[in-house]
């Protein structure tokens, strides 16, 4: 809520002196509340896991496919690392290979439980106070060898695997699956990992 409060005087700054009354300002930590929490949501028809265990989920994994957007944009050979952090959320170190810039990208993040520890839906923040869903939708629960993980809504999809490429049939599997709860899979992009430990 104190975010809330930060983000509503900046707004009200804006505002003439007759806007900024209590009433105003409830209305617009109303919708600011509103704006923010849909960006913690899961789109209407996907579940998140259930049955989740954090530490099995730790250390590294390749990004096997995504869909577009610019903060991974020109991106190859990307991985995440996920580590225990020591306030129980965790650590999360988002890498790839700008090819065009010839040069590595690092992105350090924090993630928390939304709910509890063995449910799937998180928020992950790499900038401040601002956080984004991240939901696991689904999971090789004996192993935990892939996953494939949305945001708020289905323009934010990927596919994430133990290894730099991830069996066939498993990849076929899950773009099926994501196909049917209506993700743009003839618009993923299949990350390549030319020798990943560049």
């Amino acid at each position: 809520m104190l975010t809330l409060t930060v983000m509503v005087s900046v707004v009200l700054a804006k505002f003439p002196n007759s806007y900024k009354n209590s009433n105003m300002k409830t209305k617009l930590i109303v919708l600011l509340s509103l704006i923010l929490s849909a960006c913690m949501g899961v789109p209407d028809g996907i579940h998140v896991v259930t049955g989740f265990e954090a530490n099995k989920y730790l250390g590294t994994w390749y990004e096997i496919a995504r869909l577009d957007h610019s903060f991974e944009r020109g991106l190859e050979k990307v991985t995440a690392n996920y580590s225990l952090r020591e306030d129980g959320g965790i650590k999360v170190i988002n890498r790839g290979f700008d090819v065009k810039k010839q040069q590595w990208q690092e992105a350090i993040g924090k993630a928390y439980f939304v709910e509890n520890a063995n449910v799937g839906k998180l928020k992950v923040s790499f900038f401040g106070p601002f956080y984004g869903a991240y939901n696991i939708i689904a999971l090789d629960k004996d192993h935990y060898q892939y996953v494939m993980l949305c945001g708020p809504d289905r323009s934010y999809f990927w596919i994430l695997s133990r290894t730099p490429q991830l069996d066939p049939a498993i990849q076929q599997e899950l773009l099926a699956k994501a196909k049917l709860l209506g993700f743009a899979t003839d618009k993923l992009i299949f990350v390549k990992h030319t020798n990943p430990a560049i």
